[in-house]
C-alpha cells in the first residue's frame, strides 16, 4: 500500500471511531430532556404528584425511591430490573440480602405505574419511572431540583446472582471505589452520593458488628464515635437481633437532604463502616470536609452524579420493552 493510501486509510478510521459512537454513547445521546413531551406530556406531572401523596402518608418513602434507583442502576444498568418478581423458577434481584427487607418503594411505583397506564398506556417505562421518582425525592427533602433525560425502556431479566454488584456497607475505601468505577463513576462522585444516606434508615444488621463483634482483639470500631456508638447501643441492643430493627442515617435531620451526612461522618458518626472508610483516604477525606462546608457545591456535584449514574447501561430504542406491569415482564 502506498504511503498516500496509507493515510487515508488512517483518516477514515479516525473519522470512523469519531462519527460512529459506541452502542453504550448512543444509548446516553437517545436519552431526552422531555422525552415523552409528545407522546405523555403529563408523565412527569403525575409522577411527581404521586411521589409527593406517598411522601405525606410515610416520610420514609423518599429515600426508598432514591435507594430503589441507586440499586436498579447497579444491577443490569438502569433497566427497571429491580422492580421485577420473582418466580417459581427465577429468584429475582427484589429478593436477595442487599435489597430484602430493607429496599421499599415498590407499592408506589405500581401506583404510578397504574395512574400512566390509564392516561398514557404503553408508553412510559419502569426504568423512567424509577429516575423520575428519585428527582422528585431529592425535591421534595431537600429542594435538590434537576432535569432527568429520558427514554430508558425496561429489561426483562433479572437475577439474584448480579446484585452482587451492589456495594454492601462494609466496603472499605478502595472496594467502593472500584466498584463505582466499573459503572463508569469516578471516586468523587462515588463520594457524592454517598451523602444520600442523609436521608432515611437502616436497619440494625447493616452495622450491628461496629457495636458488638468488631474484631477478635476489640469489640467496638474504635473509629465510631463512642457517644454515638453508646446511642445505638439503645436502638440496637445486643440481645436483640430482630431483623427489623432500624435507626435514622441522621439523627438530626433524617428526612432532610442535607450535607448532614458529612457533617457526621467529619466526627466520626457515619453509620456504615462504608461511611466512615471516607476519612482513611486522604482524597476522600478532603472531599467529604469541603461538602460539609458548603452545601451548595454537594447539591451541584450530587445533581450531575445522579443524572450520570442514571445513564449506567440503559436500554434505549428497539432494545427492551415498556413493561406495562413494572413487576412482570410483558
Amino acid at each position: 500500500m502506498s504511503s498516500n493510501n496509507m493515510i487515508i486509510g488512517f483518516i477514515g478510521l479516525v473519522l470512523l471511531a469519531c462519527c460512529c459512537p459506541s452502542k453504550v454513547e448512543a444509548a446516553h445521546q437517545q436519552l431526552q430532556v422531555g422525552y415523552y413531551r409528545s407522546t405523555c406530556f403529563p408523565a412527569e406531572l403525575i409522577v411527581r404528584n404521586e411521589v409527593f401523596k406517598a411522601f405525606q402518608a410515610n416520610k420514609g418513602i423518599a429515600p426508598g425511591l432514591v435507594r430503589l434507583h441507586f440499586h436498579d442502576c447497579f444491577v443490569r444498568g438502569c433497566d427497571g430490573s429491580v422492580l421485577i418478581d420473582s418466580t417459581p423458577g427465577n429468584t429475582a434481584e427484589k429478593d436477595s440480602p442487599a435489597n430484602f427487607p430493607s429496599l421499599r418503594g415498590d407499592e408506589v411505583v405500581d401506583a404510578i405505574k397504574d395512574a400512566l397506564e390509564r392516561i398514557c398506556p404503553g408508553v412510559v417505562s419502569c426504568a423512567d419511572i424509577l429516575a423520575f421518582a428519585a428527582r422528585d425525592s431529592l425535591a421534595i427533602t431537600g429542594g435538590i431540583i434537576y432535569d432527568v433525560p429520558a427514554g430508558r425502556k425496561d429489561g426483562t431479566v433479572s437475577l439474584i446472582s448480579e446484585t452482587i454488584d451492589i456495594p454492601p456497607p462494609t466496603f472499605d475505601v478502595n472496594q467502593l471505589t472500584q466498584s463505582f468505577d466499573r459503572k463508569g463513576l469516578t471516586q468523587e462522585e462515588m463520594v457524592t452520593l454517598s451523602g444520600v444516606h442523609t436521608i432515611g434508615r437502616s436497619h440494625c444488621t447493616s452495622f450491628r458488628d461496629r457495636l458488638y463483634n468488631f474484631s477478635s482483639s476489640v469489640k467496638q470500631d474504635p473509629s465510631l464515635d463512642a457517644a454515638y456508638a453508646e446511642q445505638l447501643k439503645l436502638s440496637c441492643p445486643e440481645a436483640n437481633n430482630d431483623p427489623n430493627l432500624v435507626v435514622p442515617m441522621n439523627t438530626r435531620s433524617p428526612i432532610v437532604a442535607d450535607v448532614g451526612y458529612f457533617v457526621d461522618v467529619s466526627n466520626h458518626r457515619g453509620l456504615f463502616t462504608s461511611d466512615q472508610a471516607l476519612l482513611t483516604n486522604q482524597a476522600t477525606a478532603d472531599q467529604v470536609t469541603r461538602n460539609a462546608r458548603n452545601p451548595f457545591l454537594w447539591n451541584n456535584k450530587l445533581k450531575a452524579a445522579m443524572v450520570k449514574m442514571g445513564k449506567i447501561g440503559v436500554l434505549t430504542g428497539d432494545d427492551g420493552e415498556i413493561r406495562l406491569n413494572c413487576r412482570i415482564p410483558n
